[in-house]
């Protein structure tokens, strides 16, 4: 059996295999952004999946799963775990990481050897030590859709959230070469960038880019809050860097809370350590040490510019403009029916406000390259000024 090194050595040019002809039975527990996300992408390939969703609501359906099964995107609800789950291909656990760890064993018993079963959490360590102790490591594959919301639920999934994503698979030692070449190819299928991971590095990498900003977002929010007076001037006040650098502190609370549980040696390794950077950023301002202060910032700011925006490295790419814009009413709508008129779609939308730019400045996020370049120069045309986002 290879071992997860053998296939993290060669997954630049891990193969793939036809799934074109194959009616594929898929499995959601837990169908929120995510799961919801990955039916809609599914779907969106053709008719060759047959979608199961499971509700854990007894007393009162999901309307997030009716909702679904109204759009098409799911084709069957069960309300027991031992019904058309069993039959499936792969099943996606989509809940909240202790949530999937509890659905492990009550799985185990149902499912068959040969199906596929894999989660979209954000921390690995924990799922897959379940895995090894309940003896599932034959049939487990993590994974993680770097992607994601400061929205949740049904309501706000999109196929075109896994576009350009990358997607981290953690297979086990004991996981099949076909079991992973099947789900390296769906996720490469729904438009996504797979990446194969050990578990263990998996979790180190994303409490350092993910995990520990949350914290960091959280709390310094919480610090603007304690600090403000009852008429709440900060409260007024606060746009351009901070609302950019805290944007992601409405995030679910309870997903959240979920992925430090899961992954707390990680983050405090990681959190002690950016307290000790910030000791020393609080030293340099007692000592008035301006040469400290100096290469903290340019260090930071050569690094954060080398960080590409590209399908390189472990960030979701992104395709943004920025454009100066008069301050009068209807400049915005004038910018959006432009690139409407000529079949540019808009992923987002909005107005930057801080000392960068002179003026007001759009911010539009596309959901493709060949739509920044077609929106980038069909602006320049126009005699707009475009910002190149870095």
């Amino acid at each position: 059996m290879e071992g997860v090194s053998d296939f993290i050595a060669d997954f630049t040019d891990f193969e793939l295999i036809d799934i074109s002809n194959r009616k594929l039975k898929i499995g959601f527990i837990g169908f929120g952004l995510i799961g919801g996300s990955i039916a809609r992408a599914l779907k969106k390939l053709g008719n060759s999946f047959y979608l199961i969703a499971y509700d854990y609501h007894r007393d009162k359906p999901s309307a997030d799963l009716r909702m679904a099964l109204d759009d098409g995107v799911l084709d069957y609800i069960t309300v027991s775990l031992d019904e058309k789950l069993p039959e499936c291909d792969i099943i996606f656990l989509c809940a909240p990481v202790l949530s999937n760890i509890e659905y492990l064993s009550k799985l185990k018993p149902l499912i068959p050897a040969d199906c596929i079963l894999t989660d979209v959490g954000s921390v690995k360590g924990n799922i897959h030590t379940a895995v090894e102790e309940l003896d599932m490591t034959a049939q487990f594959i993590g994974g993680h859709p770097m992607t994601g919301s400061e929205k949740t639920g049904y309501a706000n999934s999109y196929a075109l959230l896994l576009e350009n994503a990358y997607y981290i698979l953690t297979p086990t030692d004991k996981t099949p070469r076909s079991k992973l070449a099947l789900l390296y190819s769906l996720v490469k299928r729904m438009g996504s960038i797979p990446v194969i991971l050990d578990a263990r590095e998996h979790d180190l990498i994303t409490a350092a880019i993910s995990h520990l900003p949350h914290i960091i977002a959280a709390q310094l929010v919480n610090l603007v809050r304690d600090c403000d007076d009852k008429s709440e001037k900060m409260k007024a006040l606060a746009a351009g860097g901070f609302k950019d650098i805290t944007r992601i502190a409405s995030s679910s609370a309870i997903m959240w809370q979920n992925i430090c549980l899961t992954n707390a040696d990680d983050i405090k390794r990681l959190l002690d350590l950016y307290i000790d950077y910030l000791k020393r950023a609080s030293d340099a301002l007692s000592s008035m040490d301006g040469d400290f202060l100096f290469n903290m910032f340019e260090t930071a700011g050569e690094y954060r510019s080398s960080i590409p925006n590209s399908s390189i490295g472990l960030l979701k790419k992104m395709f943004v403009l920025n454009v100066d814009i008069v301050d009068e009413a209807g400049a915005i709508a004038t910018v959006a029916t432009l690139l409407a008129s000529n079949a540019i779609s808009i992923k987002n939308i909005g107005i930057i406000h801080n000392r960068e730019f002179e003026e007001g400045v759009l911010r539009i996020e596309f959901y493709d390259e060949e739509s920044l370049s077609k929106a980038a120069a069909l602006l320049g045309r126009y005699n707009y000024r475009i910002y190149e986002r870095k």
